[in-house]
């Protein structure tokens, strides 16, 4: 039970020590700071100060060097010696032993989330992003938020984690997301994008909202869940915009003829259906690092929103990425998504690395199987085989290994790679060997035409911020979605 008053320590300090940044402590009665202190290098809090609040009863050792402390029916056996706490015979481990100041014991942040919540009769959350420590059931969900223009359209994305219950309407010159929750942890929230139709996303009047700032083209919204890892949730918010005014006829004047609206290119009987695209890496593979820091995690994943979007707009076909966040995705996990959704091309982004800095340019590759030898080749040209149905009848069904199942499209692929080979031609800086053959292991598993394409050269300072710029990611982009209308449209011959 926490207690109703908080007392801060103001001792005096050695040198080695200094004040930093206060937690707060968030409960239904409300919020409390809770001092810090910077320890060699170490943000620990104080032990008299957790005990006030948690009703720990805390009694020294020094024979023992240790620290046993009461929480309730628990004991906790601390070293004074070692980063190390014992519950019930259960050692963990800390990142540095207690250390002692006069008469006050101070321990290391971390002694809350991994010991301490463990005992504890109520439950604690700590968030050291946020600097937060959550006790009892307190609804706070992580809510972060990134603006993207699609075209004349705007989309806001909201990650919440967990997934809480909300609403979004619009008040006047704002929409407002509204949560069912206590409060929202979000201190990274503002969006620096900002549109014609978007200027701002920022927390609400309350602690429960979120503000997302109109701009003058805005005319209405679509807003969709969608379901995000690890009980997360993901809230789509795509901004439209209005739609321009007629011209005006003065009297005698014929009215000027009808604009044709662009056309769908809709895909023929047989034609693509499901195109999935790949952002390669993801979550702790952060993939090649550009001079400036730039990740290729990111690069990809901003560049296949595009693709999608496009693609979408273009061809009204299926459009599906193996991640839309910054999550790790096994490389045969990224062929099996596209193999289960029955996709009728595969397309894996990255960028480059090269430890010589003039490197610059893109590159598409398509699988070389030629490692596999006459497997492949028999793969490749092993017919269907039938299987019988109950009832009567046959029903012809591909079976092919894993690493066999890309030598059956090389033919396909070679000419999707060329395809968008051409297309990036003639809108980006391309190396001179442009098309080549590879032995990618993101490529083996896809049972359909599957290329790989290296956007660029993250090592080369130029082409890095190249690849950050919004006109070069919309050409790559563009580059990508014509390459699949040529091939689409060479494959149906």
């Amino acid at each position: 039970m926490v207690a109703a008053a908080l007392c801060l320590i103001s001792a005096a300090l050695p040198a080695q020590q200094s004040a930093a940044l206060p937690y707060t402590v968030v409960t239904h009665e409300g919020k409390r700071p809770l001092a810090v202190r910077t320890i060699s290098g170490q943000e620990m809090f104080a032990l008299d100060d957790l005990a006030r609040l948690f009703n720990l009863n805390v009694r020294e050792d020094p024979a023992a060097a240790s620290l046993t402390i009461a929480a309730g029916p628990q004991t906790i056996l601390l070293s004074t010696q070692q980063p190390l706490a014992s519950i019930g015979g259960r050692m963990t481990s800390l990142p540095s032993a207690p250390v002692r100041d006069g008469k006050i014991w101070y321990v290391p942040v971390d002694f809350v989330g991994r010991v301490l919540a463990t005992v504890s009769a109520v439950k604690m959350d700590l968030r050291k992003p946020s600097r937060l420590l959550l006790v009892g059931d307190v609804r706070m969900p992580r809510v972060a938020a990134r603006v993207e223009p699609l075209g004349s359209e705007t989309r806001v994305t909201i990650d919440v984690a967990p997934a809480t219950p909300h609403t979004v309407a619009q008040e006047g010159s704002r929409l407002v997301v509204r949560f069912d929750a206590d409060a929202l942890d979000a201190p990274d929230l503002h969006a620096s994008t900002t549109t014609d139709m978007v200027q701002g996303v920022r927390l609400g009047d309350t602690a429960q909202t979120i503000a997302i700032d109109l701009g003058p083209r805005f005319a209405s919204f679509r807003a969709a869940d969608q379901p995000g890892a690890s009980g997360a949730g993901r809230i789509a918010i795509d901004l439209l915009p209005q739609v321009e005014a007629a011209p005006t006829v003065t009297p005698g004047q014929a009215p000027p003829p009808p604009e044709t609206p662009p056309l769908l290119d809709l895909p023929p009987p047989g034609g693509l259906r499901t195109i999935v695209i790949d952002p390669g890496h993801g979550g702790d593979d952060l993939g090649a690092r550009g001079v400036q820091g730039t990740l290729e995690k990111t690069v990809t994943l901003a560049i296949a929103r595009r693709v999608k979007a496009a693609l979408e707009a273009r061809l009204g076909t299926r459009v599906l990425l193996t991640r839309d966040s910054d999550q790790a995705v096994g490389l045969d996990q990224r062929a099996a998504v596209a193999n289960n959704n029955k996709a009728d091309l595969f397309v894996s982004l990255h960028a480059n690395a090269s430890l010589r800095p003039g490197q610059i340019g893109a590159e598409v590759f398509y699988l070389a199987i030629e490692g596999y030898g006459e497997a492949a080749q028999r793969a490749a040209q092993a017919p269907r085989e039938a299987l019988p149905l109950l009832g009567g009848g046959t029903r012809d069904i591909e079976i092919i290994p894993w690493e066999l199942a890309q030598a059956r499209y090389i033919d396909q692929a070679a000419a999707f790679a060329r395809a968008i080979e051409g297309a990036l031609q003639e809108r980006v800086k391309m190396t001179p060997q442009a098309l080549q053959q590879g032995p990618f292991r993101v490529l083996v598993g896809a049972n359909m035409p599957a290329v790989l394409i290296e956007l660029g050269f993250l090592s080369n300072s130029q082409e890095e911020q190249q690849l950050l710029a919004d006109d070069h990611q919309a050409a790559l982009a563009q580059a990508v979605v014509e390459g699949i209308v040529r091939y689409r449209a060479g494959a149906s011959r």
